[in-house]
């Protein structure tokens, strides 16, 4: 199965994935990092290597940027998924795309399924939505998308190692109690994306850590296991905030739990607890 993965070689999710190749795969390699943002030169690029599958991992992540930058976060989340979707139906690739709790609304209190009703409240999840409907019309049964929440890793700049240094800094921190989510390890999205390209599983999958946590409840886990894993030299004081105390330029759902069985079924795989993996992702930086 021959591979190519979009996205910067830095990024968490780029970089879990070529740490964690199955022994049924090959990363297809180019010399030049891609821009996808470049229609002919993500056409030219998968008609020469002709990947068997894509997997988009680049995308446009600065939340509150976003609010503020419209068309750049439109360009990376919405069209070029849709070079992407022209490249990969030219050469017959199956595409898996990356996306986020942010589809959603604000929820009902219970676990969004994949079919759930969406409606974004930031101008991130819109782009990243609009990219979900590109791959919805163009390739149903060729193409998936993986929606994730709160994704960390030993690489890259994420909140469990902005919490680690403000901690150590600090010893105490401010963290927002009333937002609900999942956090994910990246590791654990990989493999959980690689099962799906051996499968070609298709249409809509949710991947996260299992269970549920607020930022505040997930700063506390980071302190306690940061501090028992030697990362964190002293007690951390960690104060539960509300959104209206903590404002951001995009408005955040304050609940997007995403409901995980399905997927689990699809895959055959089970994720694992979210506090387990924030302990084994925490020993790498060990």
């Amino acid at each position: 199965m021959r591979v190519f993965i979009t996205g910067s070689s830095r990024g968490q999710l780029h970089w879990e994935l070529r740490r964690t190749v199955p022994d049924t795969a090959t990363i297809c390699e180019w010399p030049e990092r891609l821009d996808i943002t470049d229609r002919d030169a993500v056409l030219h690029v998968i008609s020469e290597l002709a990947p068997d599958v894509i997997i988009n991992a680049a995308a446009y992540t600065a939340v509150d940027t976003a609010e503020s930058e419209p068309e750049a976060a439109a360009r990376v989340n919405t069209e070029a998924v849709e070079s992407l979707s022209m490249a990969a139906r030219q050469v017959g690739a199956h595409l898996i795309h990356v996306s986020t709790d942010f589809v959603f609304g604000p929820g009902d209190g219970a676990p969004f399924v994949e079919k759930a009703h969406v409606a974004p409240v930031s101008v991130y999840g819109k782009t990243k939505l609009a990219g979900e409907q590109v791959l919805l019309t163009h390739m149903p049964d060729t193409s998936l998308i993986v929606r994730t929440a709160w994704v960390y890793s030993s690489n890259g700049a994420n909140f469990v190692k902005t919490m680690l240094r403000l901690m150590n800094e600090r010893g105490e921190v401010g963290v927002i109690a009333d937002q609900v989510g999942s956090p994910t390890w990246a590791n654990s999205l990989a493999h959980a994306l690689w099962r799906a390209a051996e499968l070609r599983t298709a249409g809509i999958a949710h991947w996260t850590g299992a269970g549920v946590a607020s930022w505040y409840d997930f700063a506390v886990a980071i302190a306690e296991e940061g501090r028992l894993a030697g990362l964190i030299d002293r007690d951390v004081i960690v104060k539960p905030l509300t959104t209206e105390q903590y404002p951001t330029p995009a408005a955040r759902p304050h609940y997007s739990v995403l409901e995980l069985t399905s997927t689990w079924q699809r895959l055959g795989r089970v994720a694992a607890h979210w506090r387990d993996d924030l302990r084994t992702m925490l020993k790498e930086l060990t």
